[in-house]
């Protein structure tokens, strides 16, 4: 566990870096990709009028850096019957921190899990099946060791979904 929480460390500081230096090539392949995440190299090469070589060393460039990340295939929650999505925010006790954080993988309802600053440690983003299950769900997490107190917020409507490009676009216009 301390391997992983090591190794994300390293990647975020690895992203940090390569984030001062994505140059405007590399905008376009990440901006094609993130319209078109099927695109070949080819049709890349071809629609941003950029070498195929060149094409193909950016994104090798951007994957190698942590950059673009290798992905698998994303299911929404939704079509396995998990219909109610939540944040739950955690306490936890210092020095229990990597046994929760190792108890909480074991959880396949926690999509994800972050670090924050204020009044908690933790927040996660879980799904459940119905309000039941999310009850279920809350418990298991206030279970982990080093959990003292959990507080739970039920997603109503998703209004702005994950996005990026406009991050790159904006960097682009100025």
């Amino acid at each position: 566990m301390i391997d992983l929480i090591d190794d994300l460390q390293t990647l975020g500081h690895a992203v940090a870096n390569m984030a001062k230096r994505i140059d405007e090539a590399s905008q376009r392949v990440i901006l094609a990709l993130d319209v078109e995440p099927r695109a070949t190299v080819g049709w890349l090469s071809e629609r941003l009028r950029l070498a195929r070589g060149t094409v193909q060393a950016r994104i090798s460039l951007l994957f190698g850096e942590g950059v673009l990340r290798l992905t698998s295939t994303l299911v929404r929650p939704e079509s396995l019957g998990y219909g109610t999505r939540a944040f739950v925010t955690a306490e936890v006790g210092q020095s229990e921190f990597e046994k929760a954080m190792k108890e909480l993988l074991t959880i396949p309802e926690v999509l994800e899990c972050n670090a924050v600053s204020g009044e908690t440690d933790l927040i996660c983003h879980v799904v459940a099946i119905d309000a039941d299950d999310l009850y279920r769900v809350g418990q298991r997490i206030l279970g982990c060791t080093g959990i003292r107190r959990t507080s739970t917020s039920i997603i109503l409507k998703e209004l702005i979904p994950y996005r990026t490009a406009q991050l790159l676009r904006s960097k682009t216009s100025v």
